[in-house]
């Protein structure tokens, strides 16, 4: 899974093209896509949302983003977003490590702990009714993470699996409840 491109970005692949497929009828007035890198599914976002933000915590991806995006932030998940946004997406880094190699797959432990870290900062940028998804695995312990999910005020259900032949790509639909 080591798709780079020329600048260190995660090469949209079988997932990233996954997880627009799933992403296809969403539509509103602002998104925000979290480990943004390429920029590619950002750049659909665009399409169909009046504001799209893109983060990242490589600068220089940012920077030479291969699919440009309009408003890109560099910060770790989306700790500088003050903002709730309709739909927020994320391509979790999610491969079970025992170290942080690379930061466009590792997920940590179990493929936990920097999910995990993105869940926490993205859950307060989602509006009451609105959605965040995001792409785990069947390596991770993804089931850990729609119940830390539904924690924090979410109803968590898996939008759609797809096999590969060494797992299961699961992207997760998180509907942000009305307190």
């Amino acid at each position: 899974m080591q798709n780079k491109s020329l600048n260190d970005t995660y090469t949209p692949s079988e997932d990233t093209f996954f997880f627009a497929d799933c992403m296809a009828n969403e539509s509103g007035d602002s998104a925000l896509e979290i480990g943004t890198g390429s920029g590619y599914l950002a750049k659909i976002l665009q399409e169909k949302f009046s504001v799209v933000i893109g983060t990242d915590i490589n600068y220089s991806a940012l920077i030479s983003q291969d699919y440009k995006i309009q408003n890109s932030v560099c910060c770790k998940g989306a700790d500088a977003i003050k903002k709730e946004f309709d739909l927020v997406i994320c391509n979790l880094p999610y491969l079970p490590s025992n170290e942080i190699q690379d930061i466009t797959t590792d997920g940590g432990p179990e493929g936990l702990v920097i999910p995990l870290e993105i869940i926490n900062s993205a859950a307060p940028c989602v509006k009451q009714g609105g959605k965040l998804l995001f792409l785990t695995s069947s390596l991770a312990r993804y089931e850990t993470l729609i119940e830390k999910t539904r924690s924090m005020g979410f109803s968590v259900t898996i939008l759609a699996k797809k096999s590969l032949f060494f797992e299961k790509l699961i992207v997760v639909q998180a509907t942000k409840l009305f307190l």
